[in-house]
């Protein structure tokens, strides 16, 4: 990758979310709001006190390992749309596998961790499958199997881990990831030790991408399949890989839901969308875990901190989700902003 590329990779995100805040900047003038108080609200409720770092970076933990999933898919040119399914199951097969079996934390924690990550990564393989062998588009295969993963984890919330009730009970305190130290720190928010194990992986899945012939595989695929396959790769197999790895992060998602945040699984009247902003997480951060990292705490920050422009500013909190809208926007219209620069590099260089 040449310097000028590597420039348009860190600017052309970092562009994209200035001008997503200067457009909602502009909506809420409109609106008839001040966006110097509503963005002075919006900072106080993602960084204002210790609670409220400590309840951003627990909306950042998932959003980790759900970016994680989209992007690694994104490596072999795999759209993983259905990152929010692999969410879920892991999600449910965490809280069963925290309120069903009895053991100690030291194998009862890693045994639900390992079971979520599982359910993800047999969810990916599905389509990895039927996209490797048959040809079947993986954006349509996984969109479908979203909705098989939210309504049949209802029907056994409801009649398998509950007698009809709509929330689970809690999991035992051996395969909980919550953490008294954590939460004391930062005046009893929900942070837990999720977040260790989320940048832990953020390392290992840079690891793989960038030290490993897997991952030099997966991405040779992702740029010429029928290359790779004259070169001696398999290609099935590493389309499978890709998503069965992009499964398991995912998995590990819901993971952080099941086993830290919450403790419990509910019936969900709609998806969780924790797999859906993993899509945009993938995008604003090129991809690349460090960017991924970044762009989820980017999002952690703006959801958390919507929860106080209504009291703070008088903003509704909606605002916050165009203005995420408008920065997917501006990165998915990423060539305009590379012109532009290109535009301006060639003037500066003349």
């Amino acid at each position: 990758m040449t310097t000028n590329h590597k420039r348009s990779a860190i600017l052309i995100p970092i562009i994209s979310v200035l001008l997503g805040i200067i457009a909602g900047a502009i909506i809420m003038l409109v609106s008839g709001y001040n966006p110097i108080t509503g963005y002075s609200a919006l900072f106080r409720g993602a960084f204002g006190d210790a609670y409220a770092i400590g309840e951003t970076i627990r909306r950042t933990t998932p959003y980790i390992l759900s970016g994680l999933a989209v992007a690694f898919a994104f490596r072999a040119s795999l759209f993983n749309i259905g990152a929010e399914g692999q969410v879920i199951v892991g999600w449910l097969t965490a809280v069963w596998i925290g309120i069903s079996v009895d053991a100690p934390m030291i194998i009862h924690l890693p045994l639900a961790i390992l079971g979520a990550a599982i359910a993800g990564a047999i969810w990916g393989f599905i389509p990895g499958l039927l996209k490797a062998k048959l040809g079947v588009h993986e954006v349509i295969v996984t969109i479908m199997m979203n909705y098989i993963a939210l309504f049949s984890t209802n029907e056994i919330i409801r009649n398998v881990l509950t007698d009809h009730k709509t929330t689970t009970e809690s999991i035992k305190d051996s395969a909980s990831m919550s953490s008294e130290w954590l939460s004391s720190m930062t005046y009893y928010s929900r942070l837990h030790y999720g977040i260790l194990l989320a940048l832990f992986v953020a390392v290992i899945i840079w690891f793989i991408i960038e030290r490993t012939t897997l991952g030099f595989e997966i991405k040779a695929v992702g740029f010429n399949p029928h290359a790779s396959r004259y070169a001696g790769m398999n290609v099935s197999k590493n389309i499978i890989l890709a998503m069965v790895i992009s499964g398991a992060l995912g998995g590990l998602a819901g993971a952080m839901e099941g086993l830290g945040t919450y403790g419990n699984i509910s019936v969900m009247s709609g998806f969780s969308n924790i797999g859906f902003d993993g899509i945009a997480v993938a995008l604003l951060g090129a991809n690349t875990p460090l960017g991924v990292i970044l762009a989820a705490l980017l999002f952690g920050s703006l959801k958390e901190g919507a929860n106080e422009m209504p009291t703070g500013a008088g903003v509704p909190t909606e605002l916050v989700d165009i203005i995420i809208a408008l920065i997917i926007f501006f990165v998915a219209s990423s060539y305009i902003i590379r012109w532009a620069l290109l535009r301006y590099q060639g003037r500066k260089a003349k």
